[in-house]
């Protein structure tokens, strides 16, 4: 999808596109990278160079933008007497050697711009900020040696160092007050690789109107004016380099609109917005008003797995504790994080006890550390529990029923990534497990029965993950059942489909599941998280992206893992369309910047094309693209729907 959504950005107005490099996608092991498939780096390069783009690639190495572990590989995590991010040598030596090694890269490839290529700027570190406070004495030398190095690798081409947040004047203004109520914030290109509008053109125009005052903006003598209480004119006076032209930006950061005057004229400046003067005369663009395309995206079933007889099963194996088939054994409880290295996000913790009577009334108590945790005595679930945001340690706790003999207690730890923030190497991971009946319990992370303490075994991953079930040889080397209804946890579902006719993209509706994650043709989708609910009480998220490059016309093989029980038979396909556009224009907003000229512009989704005008008025209309309540303005003419349909039906993509 590269060349796609690359194309879609520059004709947005993009002229840069900016990457981070993710250091533990690139050197999973030390010393071993892979730069294949997605994490082609080179190759992403050269297709933004082929579109005529320019790079700003941030190598960070740390990234932090909520990618887990900020970006750094977990096995600096083993290198004795390391701490991340400041001025200790085992870190230091570890991020110069990644470093270099991506830079080296780019030279041999000569992707620099003092090369011919499209890198004009690279970063190094990043929001240092975050952790600043922690480091006052090893932080300092740790950022210029940071910057010293990065230099020394003698790119050619300017160094990034970010450490505070965004810079003050107009670059925070354009920042923070180019969202208003009247232009939802979001991307500018969906999830699904579909263009966001308004968003989309709005920047677009926004884009444009900047690239008028470049020269100023570059050259020019910046000066700032009072224009009222919040009101400020930010003013860049060009000099003979810039043909001694002027621009001026306009802020109102009040919450109501207001009358300025500037230069001895009056501006009418809406609320939270900025106006652009190339000029220091003419309003050009406005943030507040949004003369671009509205569009209204809708989901359409394309394709229901509603069909039982359509799925098959395979029930993961509950791992019990058998002494002699442990892969790791310990008296006490071991780190979570330290035993799985995130190479899985699974770990069980299994152990035994003899039961003298049974028991129905039992309270097992986990307070854990992690992310997710599911109980299973003697092979039977017995609960799930997890933390949020907020809470990040949670507790379990559950009546079970022991039998008089010997029982088995597995509790499978979960962890959905690594927080990505602050100084990392402090944050730990474990559990404190509490079981009581009337003969034994557990205290201070050490399992007891009576006078004796159990050995506790440990097992990273899940079979059908290490099998790699989700593909097509490993999918062959487990017993397939067929669906049996049941709903069980740590459920492993398949089914077969063919790829949906057209090339709108596609998604898959996970609203019945519950959490887990999906596979199409070996490839993973991503982890889903349905049943975790948002402070309103709704998923984060339903839709999963299923690019169109993974699948085949026929035979694809959808591979679902589910951990709490959902329902695969209310899995749809659904497509991403547009069904609805709409725009409208001001007079005192130019979009025609170059003739100074109001237009109102609708354009179709590539290959489809507008069948009807249901609205069209002239004056002071009113009305949304959501919803059919709109009301004619004051200039109405009753042929308007008429004279739009003729030029719609006549060039069908223009308006």
């Amino acid at each position: 999808m590269w060349a796609s959504l690359i194309s879609k950005s520059k004709k947005g107005g993009l002229d840069v596109i900016q990457t981070y490099v993710f250091w533990n996608l690139h050197e999973p092991q030390p010393g071993q990278y892979d730069f294949s498939g997605r994490k082609d780096l080179v190759s992403f390069i050269k297709e933004i160079q082929a579109q005529g783009l320019y790079v700003s690639l941030r190598i960070g190495p740390f990234i932090e933008s909520e990618w887990t572990y900020g970006g750094l590989p977990f096995w600096l995590h083993d290198i004795p007497y390391i701490t991340y991010r400041c001025d200790n040598e085992p870190f230091k030596v570890n991020m110069q050697k990644f470093t270099t090694k991506i830079v080296n890269m780019m030279k041999s490839e000569k992707l620099y711009a003092s090369q011919g290529g499209p890198i004009i700027l690279s970063q190094i570190e990043n929001e240092y900020q975050m952790i600043e406070d922690a480091y006052p004495v090893k932080g300092p030398p740790y950022v210029k040696w940071a910057a010293a190095m990065a230099v020394q690798l003698q790119t050619g081409v300017p160094w990034l160092i970010l450490i505070h947040a965004m810079g003050r004047s107009v670059g925070r203004h354009l920042q923070g007050l180019t969202h208003p109520i009247s232009l939802p914030f979001g991307q500018r290109i969906t999830l699904l690789g579909m263009i966001w509008q308004p968003k989309w053109g709005h920047l677009k125009e926004l884009h444009a109107a900047i690239k008028l005052c470049s020269k100023p903006l570059l050259y020019g003598l910046p000066t700032t004016t009072s224009l009222g209480e919040k009101q400020k004119a930010y003013v860049f006076h060009g000099n003979s380099s810039s043909g001694g032209s002027c621009v001026a930006f306009l802020v109102n950061e009040n919450e109501e609109d207001v009358e300025v005057i500037f230069r001895n004229s009056s501006y009418g400046l809406p609320a939270k917005s900025i106006s652009i003067l190339p000029d220091c005369k003419n309003v050009i663009f406005n943030t507040a008003k949004v003369s671009t395309q509205y569009g209204r995206r809708s989901m359409l079933s394309v394709k229901k797995f509603d069909g039982i007889e359509m799925w098959e099963e395979f029930k993961e194996p509950i791992i019990n504790f058998r002494f002699e088939d442990m892969p790791l054994i310990s008296y006490s409880l071991l780190n979570h994080m330290n035993t799985t290295k995130d190479a899985s996000d699974y770990l069980w913790y299994t152990f035994r006890f003899q039961q003298d009577i049974s028991d129905s009334q039992a309270l097992l108590n986990v307070d854990s550390l992690g992310h997710v945790l599911h109980a299973f005595v003697n092979g039977v679930p017995v609960g799930s529990a997890h933390g949020s945001h907020k809470q990040t340690s949670f507790t379990l706790q559950s009546t079970v029923s022991l039998i008089s003999g010997i029982n088995n207690v597995s509790l499978l730890s979960v962890m959905v990534g690594l927080p990505s923030a602050g100084e990392l190497d402090r944050l730990a991971f474990g559990s404190k497990i509490n079981r009581k009946s009337r003969t034994s319990l557990v205290s201070h992370g050490v399992i007891r029965h009576g006078n004796q303490t159990p050995i506790l075994g440990f097992e990273v991953g899940l079979i059908g993950e290490k099998l790699q079930i989700y593909n097509k040889g490993g999918s062959s080397k487990v017993q397939w059942s067929k669906f049996s209804s049941s709903r069980e946890p740590l459920s492993w579902y398949k089914t077969v489909f063919d790829a949906p006719a057209g090339d709108d993209p596609i998604a898959l509706n996970l609203s019945s599941m519950g959490k887990g994650e999906a596979w199409v043709n070996g490839q993973s989708i991503g982890r889903y998280w349905v049943s975790f609910r948002t402070p309103k009480g709704s998923p984060s998220q339903t839709w999963y992206h299923v690019p169109r490059s993974f699948l085949k016309p026929i035979g694809n093989v959808l591979v679902i893992l589910e951990e709490e029980g959902g329902y695969p038979p209310s899995i749809s396909l659904d497509t991403g369309v547009v069904t609805r556009i709409c725009g409208h224009v001001t007079a005192s907003h130019y979009n025609n910047y170059k003739r100074r000229e109001t237009q109102v512009h609708l354009q179709c989704p590539p290959r489809k094309h507008i069948t009807k005008i249901l609205f069209a008025s002239y004056g002071n209309p009113s009305g949304s693209c959501g919803s059919l309540d709109y009301a004619f303005g004051s200039c109405h003419s009753y042929n308007s729907s008429f004279v739009v349909e003729k030029v719609s039906f006549t060039c069908p993509r223009l308006i």
